[in-house]
């Protein structure tokens, strides 16, 4: 049985708006609680609005998120015989969120009103572009830095957010952060994923979207805050990481699958290389990638290596040492502020690592070495 909690509330204060947000305090039961109204799927709301919340993953104490949602508003003093929106002004014609009460519609990229349907009826390939695939929305800060830093000239990166998490790339302020400061040049929401400077039908489209619409020189393809796992090999949503790379090997791309590698985390699947990485590599995808590691020194170092070799990794995919990544340095350096799982990268340095690893290599490729 589905599990879906609201509750309705007052809006009190507006403690920010931004192009896609408001952030909202509103009294519920004579509390304050945080709230977020997405401005896209409600419009705009004022204080003394009466609006109705989304709790579950409150309610639930998840991890991701810690705020309740708006579901929808009436404002104060409403009229209700007030002319309705003819929608008229929609200009494009894909669903997202489909056939739900909140299914709204957008302009997405290839569809044929939009002005650039003509260039995705003829792309059909990637042309070797590098494309970092990573199964955690926190791994796309390390990634981003360190391929802005090594780049020899300014190369465009662009970041493609997929629906295995967050569906509303606004969720993100880590993926503001890396745009606002230069570190990705374009954003690219597929499936059900949306609010992205493009919107896409299937990853396939987004990617060649990444190449042709963009005119990005490398990629980043990540879901957004909040992967699914229920600690069982099959369930979790971060095992799209391999047909995502199949995808771009389809399509004339390098792919370059970002490990999940950790020596903080507590639990023992998630010790050294994740088991969602290895069953992604292993047994999941069914194409060559470019597995890059970071060169880590003593326990850390021999487990890791002793885990490629027991597990045949390097039979399977390209693996590339990576010692140079300088991450951590680079992260302070950028005053980049990340965290997974609640670590930042001095108590999970490995973790971190991985991702600048891949970074390292996208640029070094583009650089000709």
């Amino acid at each position: 049985m589905a599990t879906l909690n609201r509750i309705w509330g007052i809006v009190r204060r507006i403690n920010k708006t931004t192009q896609v947000i408001q952030e909202l305090e509103v009294e519920v039961r004579g509390k304050l609680v945080p709230a977020i109204n997405y401005r896209q799927l409600q419009g705009d709301v004022v204080p003394e609005d009466q609006v109705e919340l989304n709790t579950t993953a409150v309610d639930l104490e998840l991890g991701t998120g810690g705020v309740h949602f708006v579901i929808a508003c009436v404002p104060k003093g409403l009229d209700t015989e007030s002319e309705k929106p003819s929608g008229s002004a929609l200009a494009g014609h894909i669903m997202k969120l489909r056939y739900t009460p909140l299914q709204f519609a957008v302009l997405a990229v290839e569809e044929e009103n939009s002005p650039h349907h003509g260039i995705l009826r003829e792309a059909d390939s990637l042309g070797g572009m590098p494309v970092i695939v990573a199964s955690l929305h926190s791994l796309i800060a390390p990634a981003a830095v360190v391929f802005h830093h090594f780049s020899h000239r300014p190369f465009r990166l662009a970041y493609i957010m997929t629906d295995g998490a967050a569906l509303p790339l606004a969720f993100s302020k880590l993926a503001a952060s890396l745009k606002d400061q230069g570190f990705i040049v374009a954003t690219i929401t597929v499936g059900h994923a949306f609010g992205g400077d493009l919107e896409a039908v299937s990853i396939y489209s987004g990617l060649l979207a990444a190449r042709h619409v963009a005119k990005a020189d490398a990629c980043l393809v990540a879901m957004g805050p909040g992967v699914v796992g229920t600690g069982t090999t099959f369930g979790t949503t971060a095992l799209e990481t391999a047909p995502i790379l199949d995808a771009v090997n389809a399509l004339g791309g390098r792919a370059i699958a970002v490990p999940r590698v950790s020596f903080a985390d507590k639990r023992t699947r998630h010790q050294g290389l994740s088991h969602h990485t290895i069953t992604a590599l292993m047994r999941l995808c069914h194409t060559v990638c470019d597995l890059p590691l970071p060169q880590l020194n003593g326990r850390e170092g021999e487990k890791l290596r002793q885990q490629v070799l027991e597990l045949g990794l390097n039979q399977r995919h390209r693996i590339h040492w990576v010692e140079g990544d300088r991450t951590l340095e680079l992260l302070q350096q950028y005053k980049v502020k990340v965290t997974s799982m609640g670590r930042g990268p001095s108590e999970d340095p490995a973790f971190f690592r991985a991702g600048g690893a891949a970074g390292w290599l996208a640029a070094s490729w583009l650089n000709g070495s």
